[in-house]
């Protein structure tokens, strides 16, 4: 018997999100709570899941018992590693289905409403995950110091690198590096001091500038950013490989980087259909019957 409501959970490393529907996809009710990154914080993860759950069923005005009607799929910062997928196997909430995986993945369905494609995001971080129909396989995610290829932090990090050279006269200064060393009062022991505390987000708030800076002229910028381009490009052609489909770049470096990329990339980009938790919908829908009985116990 199919449940007669679709949970989807996006968990995200600064904030995880519920939407709760009907079986037909109408609007029920949505909660916003805290960071949900399995991989940094499980408990707390896990916590702030159970309670924007029990949140969207009050708003929705269901009982408790409700849930046990419900099918839910989570997509969770955290969920690709293997590790933490092994502790996930023991997370049984009291729903009629359960399907945990990436919050990439739930973007990527989201992206393309379930058809086969793949999703690049590119924020403070970066994550591709491409669906070809059958299965999803992930690219990247594995942290700003081995990964997070054209993403804003390490575009910020390669950006102070290049300053504290034009600072020592390797390279010539020009007005990006200027400014970026003015930040630091000129002084690469300050910027040195930084580095000690400063986390992927501090290192992408320079972001902004480099683009103002590329627009204006600055060659320094430019080259930035079409490093950042050559990134995403070595990316989105790997994701175009595995899914045989469109591409969809999201994230808050997606919408500005795009006028720097090959044409050849820029060409099989699409717009989003959805968000993460239509995604998360989309997938909780396409549950068979088999999956209600075998989750359900």
């Amino acid at each position: 018997m199919q449940p007669h409501y679709l949970l989807g959970i996006d968990g995200g490393g600064t904030q995880c999100r519920a939407r709760l529907t009907d079986r037909q996809g109408r609007l029920l009710a949505e909660s916003t709570g805290g960071p949900a990154n399995v991989w940094s914080d499980y408990d707390a993860a896990l916590t702030c899941v159970g309670q924007l759950t029990e949140q969207v069923f009050i708003q929705a005005g269901l009982t408790a018992e409700a849930l046990a009607q419900t099918a839910l799929v989570a997509g969770l910062a955290g969920a690709n590693v293997a590790s933490v997928q092994a502790r996930l196997a023991s997370w049984q909430p009291a729903c009629a289905a359960l399907q945990v995986v990436s919050d990439v993945e739930i973007a990527c369905a989201g992206a393309h409403g379930g058809e086969p494609g793949a999703v690049f995001i590119i924020g403070t971080g970066s994550q591709g995950a491409a669906w070809d129909g059958e299965r999803f396989t992930l690219l990247g995610g594995w942290g700003f110091a081995l990964s997070d290829q054209g993403s804003g932090a390490e575009l910020g990090r390669r950006a102070l690198r290049l300053a504290l050279l034009a600072h020592e006269s390797i390279i010539p200064h020009g007005s990006l590096t200027r400014q970026l060393m003015a930040q630091f009062g000129d002084s690469p022991e300050t910027m040195l001091l930084w580095t000690r505390t400063a986390v992927p987000a501090d290192w992408a708030r320079v972001v902004p500038q480099i683009f103002a800076a590329a627009d204006a002229g600055d060659c320094h910028a430019q080259e930035l950013l079409q490093q950042t381009a050559a990134d995403i490009g070595l990316m989105v052609r790997r994701l175009i490989a595995l899914s045989s489909g469109p591409v969809a770049l999201m994230g808050g470096v997606a919408a500005p980087i795009q006028r720097w990329l090959d044409e050849d990339i820029q060409a099989r980009l699409v717009v989003p259909q959805g968000d993460a938790l239509s995604g998360a919908l989309t997938l909780a829908q396409q549950l068979t019957p088999a999956d209600y009985r075998s989750q359900a116990g």
